[in-house]
């Protein structure tokens, strides 16, 4: 597998009324497509995410997985914003020849999928058999449900929404302010905000997580203990591990990024965006999901035409949609069985 790079030349301009002097996106394909070109399979990857799916869901990707390369042409495209080879804020803005660090403009999930529809359409590629992601990747498979109707035909949304609730964007500003508390946010370096996006992470994994999972996993190790707790090292891990493959600047663009998400915005309202979805949908939910709770994915499937919801019993909150990947590959396999069954009783 090699990552490849789709540089779009042109001024894009961007929601917010701001714009980029062209982008470049870092993507990767596994296996080949077939005659019809008719087993394309994209993968939108979630917050922290890159192009590379077998890196961060290898439990659903890869020889002998769900997603085989073996059988389906396998596209994953690192989002606007991040710092995995797509344009972001380290990357060199052209108009100054310096990074753009804090003057990265605000993108959105819309500006995000318009981006990836381009390099779709670079590709050649008229028609994806299934488009799936979780969190803030199904937040960019709905848009561009949305933004594309005839082009998804099965759509997957698993942990996501419509729209950011208040409860989301909480937690992403909290994390933030996190960030802007470390005094060396305002200068403009590749590392500034490193301890501040240390503690940010620390705080997110709360979300991701519950106290069920904390509880089983971090449990004290004797009942005199005093200090030293599971619970902290784990949380100082976390906060260590992703700032030694992230930066402060993307963890900010790209928070602000699921807060903006909101299908409705210049479409009337949630209800009347969701009706345009015409791909075959199956949304999932994570009943210890804290982040994105159930209600949320419940809510896709009653106003997406003909969607189904199914619900995965997890003790790992919002991040089983990339833990239990055996019972979220039985749910997909058992409903597009189904699907197909349907589209061959109605060619009957």
């Amino acid at each position: 597998m090699e990552t490849r790079f789709f540089d779009y030349k042109y001024t894009f301009a961007l929601e917010s009324g701001a714009a980029l002097p062209g982008f470049r996106l870092a993507y990767t394909t596994r296996g080949t497509l077939n005659s019809d070109r008719s087993n394309v399979v994209w993968v939108c990857h979630a917050l922290t995410g890159s192009a590379d799916p077998g890196d961060w869901w290898d439990g659903m990707i890869g020889p002998g997985k769900f997603y085989d390369p073996a059988h389906q042409f396998i596209i994953c495209a690192n989002v606007l914003g991040s710092c995995y080879g797509s344009t972001g804020p380290l990357s060199i803005n052209p108009l100054t020849g310096q990074p753009f660090y804090h003057d990265f403009p605000l993108v959105t999930i819309h500006d995000i999928v318009r981006a990836l529809d381009l390099l779709r359409q670079e590709l050649g590629i008229e028609k994806i058999h299934t488009c799936i992601g979780g969190s803030l990747g199904g937040q960019q498979a709905l848009e561009w449900a949305i933004q594309q109707p005839e082009v998804i035909q099965n759509l997957i949304l698993i942990a996501t929404n419509a729209v950011m609730s208040p409860w989301g964007v909480a937690f992403n500003e909290s994390q933030r302010m996190a960030i802007s508390a470390d005094p060396t946010w305002s200068e403009s370096r590749d590392d500034a905000g490193r301890a501040g996006m240390k503690a940010a992470r620390a705080m997110a994994m709360i979300s991701y997580r519950n106290y069920d999972t904390y509880g089983f996993t971090q449990a004290l190790d004797n009942n005199e203990q005093l200090d030293n707790f599971k619970a902290s090292s784990y949380q100082q891990y976390q906060g260590e591990k992703l700032a030694n493959r992230f930066n402060a600047f993307t963890y900010w663009i790209l928070s602000k990024v699921m807060d903006s998400h909101n299908v409705g915005r210049n479409r009337g309202s949630i209800s009347r965006a969701l009706e345009q979805v015409a791909a075959r949908t199956l949304s999932v939910g994570i009943k210890s999901d804290i982040l994105f709770p159930p209600v949320e994915q419940k809510s896709l499937a009653r106003l997406i035409p003909d969607a189904r919801y199914e619900e995965i019993d997890s003790l790992y909150g919002h991040d089983g949609f990339l833990i239990e990947t055996k019972p979220l590959t039985q749910l997909i396999r058992n409903w597009l069985e189904e699907q197909k069954a349907l589209v061959n009783s109605e060619v009957k």
